[in-house]
């Protein structure tokens, strides 16, 4: 880190000390993530790969060979599972940013703020690597996993590693200022994988119980990301950008706030 503090006084700019930081911290986390644990690359790989073999398998035991309208189950589940661990992942990853780089806060340029964002950014391209590597089996294997709109996939894919920093910011704080929220967090990661239609189209679903479930912005993102690969897809109904975004930056302006209210406490952690 010592570049980050080298340099006359007033020689830089605040953006040049701010790239300098996330570039710092970018490499370390970096390092840290892929090369710390000889199994990181296996688990991120084999996870999605796993959940995706188990789903396979109770779909053929039940044989509901036309579980989705315009889609077929494996392209539809990678696209859905994808979005979904992008989400996750921010939100989880953003609680244990602050605490594991809390040594850093000696410099006066590092904020708690910062590992939160350049934690998230790398998780978002390790697994847009991942997302990638599974288009480009699938499509060695035959399936149908290439986006029909590419742009409109793109767009619901930054949309959704939006809302996973959004959740990050939030839960960073709310985490390291009660550590049993933490828990409670992770607890609740499963039951949102259901209810965020990954497993399952929530179409299928009764009208008012569907209303409460698309109160979660992650379905609203899920669905316009398969609407990218699927273009005669039908999309739950209710799914809404305008809504999801609203949420997002909702949840990011709270989450900065409350980065800015509890910085003092943050660093003291």
């Amino acid at each position: 880190m010592e570049n980050i503090t080298s340099g006359p006084k007033g020689a830089r700019t605040p953006w040049q000390v701010t790239r300098s930081v996330w570039y710092a911290m970018f490499m370390r986390e970096a390092i840290s993530r892929t090369m710390a644990d000889r199994m990181g690359w296996f688990w991120m790989l084999f996870e999605p790969v796993a959940f995706i073999g188990i789903m396979v398998a109770i779909r053929s035991f039940i044989r509901s060979d036309r579980l989705i309208v315009n889609a077929e189950f494996i392209p539809w589940m990678i696209a859905g599972l994808m979005g979904f661990f992008l989400v996750r992942e921010g939100m989880l990853r953003g609680m244990g940013a602050i605490e594991s780089n809390s040594a850093l806060f000696a410099y006066r340029q590092v904020h708690p703020v910062d590992p939160v964002i350049v934690r998230n950014f790398l998780e978002g391209m390790l697994r847009s690597l991942i997302f990638l590597l599974f288009i480009l089996g699938g499509l060695m294997l035959g399936l149908d996993i290439y986006p029909d709109n590419a742009i409109r996939a793109m767009a619901a894919w930054l949309s959704l590693w939006s809302l996973g920093l959004a959740l990050g910011l939030l839960t960073s704080v709310v985490a390291t200022l009660v550590p049993e929220v933490g828990r409670v967090v992770r607890m609740l990661s499963l039951p949102l994988l259901i209810l965020s239609g990954v497993m399952f189209p929530l179409n299928q679903l009764p009208h008012w119980l569907l209303e409460y479930l698309m109160l979660n912005p992650i379905p609203h993102g899920i669905e316009v990301l398969r609407l990218g690969f699927f273009e005669n897809y039908q999309t739950v109904h209710g799914t809404s950008m305008l809504y999801f975004w609203m949420v997002t930056l909702s949840i990011s302006a709270l989450g900065l706030l409350m980065h800015l209210r509890f910085v003092d406490r943050l660093k003291a952690k």
